[in-house]
């Protein structure tokens, strides 16, 4: 799991301002740098073994949990991973499938200028079985680089909120706010910075199709061969897992069913940027 080697936006969701007295950590996760702004020290111990147990999860660029689950093609599911198909699942559902994290065979046969038909043939989430084991489809993989960054800074903000921390805000690759407020750029790779919002105790999410480049056009793969609707989609919610996966599902959604998806989520707002550089706010 390379971070933002997928979703790779600068200063997407970028920090602006912040108190005087706050302290910032930079370090290394998800193959990228994340941020710590915080009033006090941070029990960095605990957040670099919680990065390392994400990291042993979900990467799909060394030996983990997941790579291990798509080899086999099922495995027993740590309560971890159980927890982010959860919460995968059910923005699947509430997005009719926009969110899938079932691509994952299409996404390697498109970077490897291989044939997609069959790849693409194995998708569907609907036909992953979570019982007592996590079992696959046969041909399927999964990828949850589209929710892990968040669920990465849900899991350091509960840290730090335990160490009796005051107003934080966590860089993940997604943000995630204890306090605050904090003043977030909303930064388009076209348009430029497009507004700005401030956050207090939750989460923002940015996704955009031209992150990267891909064979194909978009890196953000369309399950049923949707095409991105928006160059950038920022949502703001309670939890980061959540606004993660939905950022990534609305770059290919209408406009309507944003709007039914995100008051299904009881998401704060969701604001886009067309590809004629418009900033539009949906909710």
């Amino acid at each position: 799991m390379k971070r933002r080697r997928f979703l790779q936006i600068v200063a997407g969701a970028a920090l602006i301002a912040q108190g005087a007295r706050a302290e910032t950590w930079s370090g290394q996760a998800f193959g990228a740098d994340v941020r710590i702004t915080a009033p006090g020290a941070l029990p960095l111990a605990d957040i670099r073994a919680e990065i390392a147990a994400i990291e042993a999860t979900f990467s799909l660029y060394a030996e983990s949990e997941l790579t291990r689950l798509n080899a086999a093609g099922r495995g027993a599911g740590s309560d971890r991973l159980r927890a982010v198909l959860a919460v995968a699942k059910r923005v699947h559902d509430l997005t009719r499938g926009a969110f899938d994290p079932t691509v994952q065979p299409l996404w390697r046969a498109l970077a490897e200028g291989r044939d997609p038909v069959q790849p693409r043939a194995a998708i569907g989430l609907h036909r992953v079985q979570i019982g007592r084991e996590i079992v696959l489809a046969r041909g399927q993989a999964l990828t949850l680089n589209g929710i892990a960054q968040g669920h990465a800074a849900d899991r350091v903000a509960e840290i730090c909120a335990r160490a009796g921390l005051g107003a934080c805000l966590i860089d993940m690759g997604e943000f995630r706010a204890l306090g605050g407020p904090f003043r977030l750029g909303i930064e388009d790779p076209a348009a430029g910075m497009v507004a700005a919002r401030m956050l207090t105790g939750g989460a923002m999410a940015t996704s955009s199709p031209a992150a990267m480049a891909f064979p194909g056009g978009s890196h953000i793969l369309g399950p049923h061969g949707q095409i991105p609707r928006f160059s950038t989609v920022t949502v703001e919610g309670a939890s980061a897992t959540l606004c993660d996966a939905a950022s990534t599902a609305f770059v290919l959604m209408e406009r309507e069913d944003i709007v039914t998806a995100a008051q299904r989520m009881r998401l704060r707002a969701v604001t886009v940027v067309d590809f004629e550089g418009n900033f539009e706010t949906l909710v």
